[in-house]
Order: C-alpha cells, then sequence, then structure tokens
C-alpha cells in the first residue's frame, strides 16, 4: 500500500479513536449509562455509548473518505468503491463498560484487498493507545512494542475468552480445565482487542479465543503481528473470527498442539 495513504488512514483511525474513547469514558463517569439492551444473548449487551460511537467514527470516516466502505458491530454496513474498508468496534468490552471495568477499548481497523492496513486500539480507562501499520511495526503510546520471550508452555501466560452462548462458555470452561495446570496460569479480561495488544506488548504471552466479530479480531491482530507475534486459527489456518490464536514464536506451534490434543481428549 502507498505509504502516504497508509499514514492517511492512520491518522484518521487515531484521532477517531481518541475521540470516542474519550466521549465514551467521559460521559459514562459524568453521566451514567441510561440504555442497556441485550443483542446474541441475555448477557450481550449493548448501551448508548457504543451507539454514539459507533455514530461518532462512521460519520468521521465518511466526513474524510465518503468512498470507502464500513462496517461496524452496532450495525453500521456502508459499502465503498474506494477499496479501503473498515472494521469498527465502537466498544470492544461492553460488560466491562457496563460495570465500570477498565478493559474496555475502541477498535478501528482499515483494511485492502492485500489485508489489514491499519490497526488502533485506544483504552481510554488507562490512556493506552495501540497502534500499527502493515510493515511498519506495532507501538504503546508512541514507542515500539514487542512480544514476550517465555519459550516453556509451563511457564506461559495465557488470556482467552468466552462466548455470550452458554453451550460454547461450558465447553470453553472443560477445555481450560484441562489447560490450566499445564501453564503457568489464565488471565480474562472480557475484551478481546485489549487481550491482542497485551500479547503485542509482552503482557501474556498466549491468547486465543473462538467465535469472536471480525470487528473484534482486525485491529488487534494486526498490532500482534507488527510486534512479532505469530497469529493463526486453532485449526492451522489463518486467523478468523471464529478460531484465532496469537502467540509469540516458540509459543506458537506448541499451544496449537497441546489445544488440539485437548479437543480431541474432550471430543470436540
Amino acid at each position: 500500500m502507498n505509504r502516504t495513504l497508509q499514514a492517511e488512514l492512520l491518522a484518521l483511525s487515531t484521532r477517531l479513536a481518541l475521540a470516542a474513547g474519550h466521549l465514551a469514558h467521559t460521559g459514562r463517569a459524568e453521566r451514567g449509562i441510561a440504555e442497556a439492551l441485550t443483542k446474541s444473548s441475555a448477557t450481550d449487551v449493548v448501551t448508548e455509548f457504543d451507539k454514539a460511537n459507533e455514530a461518532l467514527i462512521v460519520g468521521g470516516v465518511l466526513a474524510a473518505r465518503p468512498d470507502d466502505a464500513i462496517i461496524g458491530e452496532e450495525g453500521t454496513d456502508t459499502a465503498g468503491t474506494s477499496g479501503v474498508h473498515w472494521l469498527i468496534d465502537p466498544i470492544d468490552g461492553t460488560t466491562n463498560f457496563l460495570y465500570g471495568l477498565p478493559d474496555w477499548a475502541v477498535s478501528i481497523a482499515a483494511a485492502t484487498a492485500d489485508g489489514t492496513q491499519v490497526g488502533v486500539v485506544y483504552v481510554p480507562a488507562i490512556d493506552e493507545l495501540f497502534t500499527a501499520t502493515a510493515g511498519g511495526g506495532a507501538f504503546l503510546n508512541g514507542r515500539p512494542i514487542g512480544c514476550s520471550t517465555t519459550n516453556r508452555l509451563e511457564l506461559a501466560l495465557v488470556a482467552t475468552g468466552f462466548s455470550y452462548l452458554p453451550d460454547r462458555r461450558a465447553a470453553h470452561a472443560q477445555r481450560m480445565a484441562v489447560l490450566l495446570p499445564q501453564v503457568r496460569d489464565m488471565r480474562r479480561s472480557g475484551a478481546a482487542a485489549p487481550d491482542l495488544c497485551s500479547v503485542a506488548a509482552g503482557r501474556v504471552d498466549i491468547y486465543f479465543e473462538q467465535w469472536l466479530g471480525a470487528w473484534d479480531l482486525a485491529a488487534g491482530e494486526l498490532i500482534a503481528r507488527e510486534a512479532g507475534c505469530l497469529t493463526g486459527s486453532l485449526d492451522g489456518g489463518p486467523a478468523r473470527p471464529d478460531s484465532v490464536l496469537v502467540a509469540n514464536p516458540a509459543l506458537f506451534a506448541p499451544t496449537q498442539q497441546l489445544i488440539a490434543r485437548i479437543d480431541a481428549q474432550l471430543g470436540f
């Protein structure tokens, strides 16, 4: 991709992520949450700030680049002709946001036919801005980041997430019960984009999850790759929303093999 266009997309993504993050963070602190509806299940929540953030980001993209395509978690599906398409999660970790927990983020990615070109994840509660461009590295608040160097599974800190659907949660809990004694420990923040960025920054060694949305994955997966992580699916293909594994290079294949053995043992 043209580096000038890449820089333009990064600047626009960053500006909109910061604006949306501040809108939701300040708004919740000042006014609280007046509306909390549900989507795919009784535990899958959407607030007025999810909707306001998506409107802010979509409006900002269309004002600057009216011919781009946009898909957002809260229903935006705008066709485009420019060859650039956006994936927007206005609040990743809405349950955390609802409960006043800090692990929620604004996630924005811009992609072309050649893949994700720009990823921005902003975590307002701790004012952390993760950014990456394809071929340009990954950064936290402007400083380069890289994945961990842990090379033993028994010393690996693993992050994961759980589906909103009870049957999927129950199955994943079975898997984690078998995996947990074989690693250092597990972390479950409740938001995919911050988890992906935690692997990128070397804060955890491994992250895997299933049943994400494309908007959950796109920005954080690029940030992790540009930080030196390997990314893929649990079954050996490329990372995709319904199956993603991210780890430092020493742990990626062993983790993939371990999860495959556990799943075979459990009959998944």
